[in-house]
């Protein structure tokens, strides 16, 4: 015996036609959009997490990566990521104001609180332009081994990263780039690191209180650090110079941390700046009054449902990359 729906309610939520559950076309569109993108980071994570605890011996502790604060010295391990995410937060605090100002039809409360989110917004994908333009730069320097291991160093004295720059030598020896000036045999080369290998290897030996670091972790949950002897041996395993971090080599140790840094971070960035963008469109059209005319502000509310994925996918980023 078939089921009918005998109440005008049930069939105005589940009778389907132009507008299923109510939603208008636009709004249904970009759930359909979330739910898939959603799918999309949910796999990239998945990916993240299983490669992490594949190589959970060697891989970069978070908190030695991501140290560093704009315009300050010192050690600071994930400060300004957590600042970034505060902002991002908060931007999505000021888009529910601005979609609950636009119900009510108070243009000039939509304009401040869209405004102040296009700022957050802004301050976010700035900062994280920043956070990638310090990783790549690098911060102490280290060496790779034929093998793809990377060895750090560390003072012994006091315990914290040493720089090569703080025990490398300078020794009389060439280190030209080609130049297409110099004949027919050009090859394009890339920038030259600080310190030759060389370099960096006698200064190691003529400087006693500096050890190596390697990437395993130990019981304790930090890297392991060698003795004299040990790190000495070590060193000949040693090829070449790394500073900072790109797709191929990695001073802060697997390479595969600095392709999902770069991969996941960089996409959700895309996001963050393409909801800027859309905005900022939003934002004009709010000045000029297109929604007062229309009656509605519903794509100040469909653009918030964006705005709000890019929030919470981050929460899950910012857990998973940084915090476990």
């Amino acid at each position: 015996m078939d089921a009918t729906v005998t109440t005008g309610t049930e069939e105005s939520v589940w009778g389907g036609g132009n507008r299923p559950l109510g939603a208008s076309y636009g709004k249904m569109m970009m759930w359909f959009f979330i739910v898939s993108d959603a799918l999309t980071f949910s796999g990239f994570l998945v990916s993240y997490g299983f490669s992490r605890f594949k190589f959970i011996e060697t891989w970069p502790i978070a908190d030695e990566v991501f140290t560093h604060v704009p315009f300050f010295h010192g050690n600071y391990p994930m400060y300004y990521v957590a600042f970034m995410t505060f902002i991002l937060i908060m931007s999505s605090v000021t888009m529910v104001l601005a979609v609950d100002a636009g119900h009510k039809m108070m243009q000039k409360k939509v304009i401040l609180y869209m405004f102040l989110t296009i700022i957050g917004g802004a301050i976010f994908v700035g900062s994280q332009a920043w956070e990638w333009a310090t990783f790549i730069k690098g911060d102490h320097g280290a060496l790779e081994t034929k093998g793809g291991r990377i060895l750090q160093f560390v003072n012994a004295e006091t315990g914290q990263r040493a720089s090569l720059a703080d025990f490398s030598k300078t020794l009389p020896e060439e280190r030209v780039k080609h130049e297409s000036s110099k004949g027919v045999w050009f090859e394009k080369e890339g920038s030259q690191t600080s310190f030759s290998l060389n370099e960096v290897v006698e200064g190691f030996k003529a400087t006693p209180n500096i050890l190596i670091r390697t990437e395993t972790i130990n019981e304790e949950g930090h890297k392991t650090v060698l003795n004299r002897e040990e790190s000495l041996a070590k060193l000949k395993d040693a090829v070449l110079v790394v500073e900072g971090a790109n797709l191929i080599h990695n001073e802060y140790g697997s390479r595969l941390f600095a392709d999902f840094f770069f991969f996941i971070t960089g996409f959700h960035g895309f996001h963050v700046f393409s909801g800027v963008v859309i905005n900022v469109i939003i934002f004009f059209n709010v000045i000029l009054g297109t929604y007062e005319r229309r009656g509605h502000y519903e794509m100040v509310e469909k653009v918030g449902l964006y705005w709000h994925f890019v929030d919470l996918v981050w929460v899950f980023v910012f857990t998973f990359f940084y915090l476990v």
